[in-house]
């Protein structure tokens, strides 16, 4: 499978920039062709995510860094890498578990939206370097038949 399109970009932990990479994602993603309800599922996902990284990963450290980098693939599936070099996640498995949370006052969704929303999630992390996060989702056979 070979790449077709790709950006690359990188912020700052800054909680006003989640609606900036929420906006870049989604923009960049348009060029699929993917429905509106698509578009808003993705940019939800790259919410959870870099608020995750922001909140979890940087304790609210505003002078971190976050980088996402998305693919289109010639197969015109997406692929979202965000990747963050704070705290890390001591337990996989565990941090995946609906609800759980290592902040009490969260709610512990936001790994559940995100597998619930793409076609497969894999997760990297070793404490005390970062985590990085792949989500892909795969562009659907009725969409690929309507925009062939």
């Amino acid at each position: 499978m070979g790449i077709k399109n790709y950006v690359h970009f990188e912020f700052s932990s800054l909680p006003e920039n989640v609606s900036f990479a929420r906006a870049c994602v989604g923009a960049f993603a348009s060029q699929l062709d993917y429905t509106l309800d698509d578009i808003e599922e993705i940019k939800l996902v790259v919410s959870e995510a870099v608020s995750n990284s922001i909140i979890h990963g940087y304790d609210n450290k505003t002078n971190q860094k976050i980088e996402i980098t998305v693919t289109i693939n010639e197969d015109r599936s997406l692929e979202i890498i965000i990747k963050d070099y704070g705290k890390g996640i001591e337990n996989i498995e565990k941090a995946m578990e609906a609800t759980y949370s290592s902040d009490p006052s969260r709610m512990g969704l936001g790994f559940t939206f995100m597998k619930s929303f793409t076609d497969e999630m894999d997760i990297l992390s070793k404490p005390g370097e970062g985590t990085c996060v792949r989500l892909k989702r795969n562009f659907t056979n009725e969409q690929k038949e309507a925009f062939s």
